[in-house]
């Protein structure tokens, strides 16, 4: 009797399913040529699509999102974000609507560009919008994502006040800070957030400028460190102070650049200067950067300036570590979680 009892446990050992992998949280950085198109799926298999490209170039965007989104396995968007109203960040919005089902859009609220292009901007958003429901995010509001925390950081000029937990180390490099002439566009009141599942952290700041950043970590860095930075404003020099940058101290920094966009040199020193920093990963190479201002040639997605749109993937797990992929070679680069 005893051998049978142990004949039967081996078999329903023997007969149960392999435990299947850990769940990551997986980004897709999509080329849209300068602008951006970010699609995040959680382990909970829920989607959220950071802005959606420029309109027009024969519907190019919105195929290239749709590529991801086939890649990633989704048939639908259950959260579009919108950075801020400009055309490299929503313009592709209406046409993608027309094709892909966007259960939510989420804004910082009205546009404040009233001259002619913000009000077809707007209206193009608004017609693309009525087909889901709207949320409008104020600093301090969480997206509703299973097993991810979607924290608002930047809102429609308003800014974090409070440090998150990580944040709150007094910034010594405050004390060189300079600021420039205040920025009256959408790129001010750009919706950011910061990402978090488990250890691991990710932050996009949309287009947000110079003196906003500043505040966000000076006197103190209210952010904390994060492990992925998507750079500021595509790595162009309006935006990524040193203070910022080496403040999250990020271990990989993604800079959705175009060919003649972004990119530049003194954003991309800044970055390479960052304490801790292990790897840039660029979108494009930069045309005007030249070899010595753009990172390893396997970890750009797109070296030519007419191109079939290559993408960057980054799946994170909740202990901290993630691997990042150059989806035009494969080439791949894994970092072990902290310690």
């Amino acid at each position: 009797m005893r051998g049978l009892v142990c004949l039967l446990a081996a078999c329903a050992v023997m007969s149960a399913p392999l435990g299947a992998a850990p769940k990551t949280l997986d980004f897709y950085f999509v080329d849209v040529e300068g602008g951006q198109a970010t699609l995040i799926v959680t382990p909970a298999g829920e989607s959220l699509l950071v802005d959606a490209g420029w309109p027009g170039f024969e519907g190019r965007d919105p195929m290239r999102i749709q590529a991801a989104m086939k890649q990633a396995g989704i048939q639908h968007i259950d959260y579009f974000w919108m950075t801020h109203y400009h055309t490299d960040h929503v313009g592709g919005l209406e046409a993608l609507a027309e094709k892909v089902t966007i259960k939510n859009f989420v804004d910082h609220g009205d546009n404040n560009e009233t001259n002619a292009g913000g009000q077809k901007l707007s209206a193009s958003y608004e017609r693309a919008r009525a087909k889901g429901k709207r949320i409008t995010l104020k600093v301090g509001d969480k997206l509703p994502l299973k097993g991810v925390e979607v924290l608002t950081v930047a809102s429609n000029g308003e800014l974090l006040t409070k440090p998150v937990k990580g944040g709150g180390a007094e910034n010594a490099a405050c004390a060189a800070a300079q600021k420039r002439a205040v920025d009256p566009t959408e790129n001010a009141r750009s919706l950011g957030f910061l990402m978090t599942y488990g250890k691991f952290r990710f932050l996009d700041l949309g287009d947000l400028t110079w003196n906003k950043e500043l505040e966000l970590v000076c006197p103190q860095n209210l952010l904390g460190k994060v492990d992925v930075y998507l750079t500021t404003h595509h790595g162009m020099d309006m935006s990524g102070p040193a203070q910022i940058v080496h403040a999250l101290a990020p271990r990989v920094t993604i800079m959705n650049n175009g060919a003649k966009k972004g990119g530049s040199a003194p954003a991309v020193d800044v970055v390479r200067a960052s304490p801790g920093l292990e790897d840039l990963w660029q979108v494009h190479f930069a045309v005007a950067g030249g070899a010595d201002h753009n990172t390893a040639a396997d970890q750009i997605a797109n070296l030519e300036e007419k191109c079939e749109g290559h993408g960057l993937k980054v799946s994170a797990g909740k202990d901290g570590s993630f691997e990042v992929v150059n989806l035009r070679n494969q080439h791949k680069k894994t970092y072990s979680a902290r310690r």
